[in-house]
């Protein structure tokens, strides 16, 4: 989809080499421009998995060629505006304060080269009074009230289990940069994109955050619940717990059907959605005893034959197991490698863009002049 389309990543850990790992799925040519003498930090993220490297950087560092730079000295320099020329994307996630000290800030970059598309990630923004300040996924997460979001009623804030904040940014570069691209087209000019933690996380929580600003009010935490759909939550079956989700009112007289109690559908308590808000401590303790009574499979069984959304909660391991992960093939063999990688969740006219290349090897790109 994008062969011919040469991208430079400055990508340190995730949020930046995610978005080149994205461009690399879909068949641009990313080169990662590295320290020389140590590489992206990721590397040493964890044990040795394969090549001295961890597994972090193997995940999100494939169809990548290495780089090797020293940008503290004028050959390194040289070489990066050398490769700069021939680029159409720039990608960094640097320290604030780093690119300007180096040269290599975005209004500078783009004055030297007008077709360069450059994207730069930080932690809480390019402009206010924490721009200079540096940031990490579970501070990001603490400081945008995103963690505050999480768990139940009486539970402390806590951190999503995913890095939802760094590769949300990353997915925003890409999306900024294909704009960028589209433009390009036909103005013949580049552009700056600028993306940010902070402003990641404040959209995935904007619909509570909305909430505040317009109403005053902020939603209930529920666990695995929703503020404004009843039943649209987790139970436990006699043997594990499984998940239903109730949408609409037609929805729920199906539910109350296959669950044997059709009468709730007429209950003026449990009739509409508003209703169900309302009395919803009363209608989850009913679901709950009764569907305790027998195995989830059995419930979702029963659900789905009428339509009502169902289903097991799943560890990975289960969930990775499951057919229609099976089927979908989202797990890909690396090439030349011995290991499977997750690939990109996209597939083009029914194909999934292939893993082609492993992560590289610092500084393996056969291109790069020595700098």
């Amino acid at each position: 989809m994008l062969q011919g389309i040469r991208v430079l990543e400055l990508g340190q850990v995730l949020s930046a080499p995610f978005a080149g790992a994205i461009l690399g799925d879909l068949g641009a040519e990313v080169l990662k421009i590295e320290r020389a003498g140590g590489g992206d930090d990721a590397r040493r993220m964890g044990p040795d998995f394969r090549h001295g490297d961890a597994l972090t950087f193997h995940m999100v560092n494939r169809n990548k060629q290495s780089v090797a730079l020293d940008l503290k000295t004028e050959a390194g320099k040289a070489e990066l505006e050398r490769l700069a020329a021939t680029a159409d994307i720039l990608i960094h996630n640097l320290r604030p304060g780093a690119p300007e000290a180096l040269g290599i800030d975005g209004p500078a970059m783009t004055a030297r080269h007008p077709h360069l598309i450059y994207c730069a990630i930080s932690a809480f923004g390019h402009k206010g009074p924490l721009a200079m300040k540096p940031g990490y996924e579970p501070l990001i997460q603490a400081y945008s009230g995103l963690s505050s979001c999480n768990g139940g009623p009486d539970d402390p804030p806590m951190r999503m289990g995913v890095a939802v904040c760094d590769q949300g940014t990353g997915m925003w570069v890409v999306i900024g940069a294909l704009a960028a691209l589209q433009r390009r087209a036909t103005t013949g000019k580049g552009c700056i994109v600028t993306a940010s933690l902070l402003e990641t996380a404040l959209v995935w929580a904007a619909q509570r955050g909305d909430m505040w600003i317009n109403e005053g009010t902020m939603p209930d935490k529920h666990r695995s619940g929703h503020p404004a759909l009843v039943p649209y939550e987790a139970f436990d079956g006699s043997d594990g717990p499984f998940i239903i989700c109730c949408g609409n009112d037609r929805l729920f007289a199906k539910l109350a059907g296959a669950l044997g109690k059709p009468e709730w559908a007429e209950d003026p308590r449990f009739a509409t959605n508003r209703a169900r808000l309302a009395n919803k401590n009363v209608l989850v303790v009913l679901m709950g005893e009764l569907l305790r009574l027998a195995p989830r499979a059995a419930w979702i069984d029963r659900l789905e034959a009428v339509g009502v959304p169902a289903s097991p909660i799943n560890s990975l391991p289960e969930a990775l197991a499951e057919a229609q992960s099976q089927a979908l093939g989202i797990l890909q063999d690396v090439p030349g490698e011995d290991y499977r990688l997750t690939g990109s969740p996209l597939s083009f006219d029914g194909m999934r863009p292939a893993i082609r290349t492993a992560a590289p090897r610092l500084g393996n790109w056969a291109g790069a002049r020595s700098a």
